[in-house]
């Protein structure tokens, strides 16, 4: 038998461990022999270096600050939509329709990115209790427009002015250049395929009026 079958014979019968620890792990190239093991704790070693491991957690502090940070920017709110029975789902409604009277429900939809149930269920209780009033389209009666009663106005101002509170003061406390770098920071936060989308929103945001006329004959 030549050298190399014989070799090849002897490998074949060698136990499995000791075939790993065989040159065989080792990958040749045309300049130098390349060791597997050590490509994949230099790998191992790059991923977790101190430089990383610091920009990671910086990171993640930005999520927990951003947790907290929302945790008492909605408190405030929360608390008082309790005495109403209402939850967050109601405050961004009342909101939204607040600063965009004759919104449509579809238009809301996409707003909000819920359910069509689930919103069906938060205007029904916000209709019921005279927050709000929905009206057909005057071009196409089919389109249902949202506007808020003079007590849903008083609500939603109520609400808002003690979140712009707690911004303006955090904004105060902040520093130079805090509300640009802020705006910034929170519109960079937001979907790219959005951002088109809110910004237009922003600028068509309005102070509201309460709705004045009835529906079902019913004042408001």
């Amino acid at each position: 038998m030549r050298p190399a079958a014989i070799a090849t014979s002897n490998m074949l019968h060698l136990p499995y461990n000791s075939r790993v620890e065989t040159p065989c792990h080792r990958l040749t190239t045309a300049s130098k022999c390349v060791n597997m093991t050590d490509i994949t704790a230099q790998f191992a070693e790059a991923r977790s270096s101190p430089a990383d491991q610091i920009d990671r957690e910086r990171l993640v502090a930005c999520v927990e600050l951003l947790f907290f940070a929302y945790r008492d920017f909605t408190g405030d709110p929360d608390a008082m939509l309790e005495e109403y029975g209402f939850g967050r789902a109601h405050h961004r409604v009342l909101h939204f329709v607040n600063r965009h009277p004759g919104l449509r429900v579809a238009h809301l939809l996409d707003i909000l990115k819920i359910t069509k149930q689930s919103l069906a269920r938060v205007l029904k209780q916000l209709i019921g209790e005279g927050f709000v009033v929905q009206r057909a389209g005057a071009h196409d009666r089919r389109e249902r427009l949202l506007f808020l009663t003079p007590k849903g106005h008083r609500l939603a101002e109520k609400l808002t002015t003690v979140q712009v509170r707690r911004i303006e003061h955090a904004l105060a406390e902040a520093g130079p250049d805090a509300d640009g770098a802020t705006r910034r920071f929170l519109f960079a936060m937001i979907a790219d395929a959005d951002r088109d989308r809110v910004a237009a929103l922003l600028q068509r945001s309005t102070p509201s009026k309460p709705a004045k006329a009835t529906t079902s004959g019913r004042k408001t």
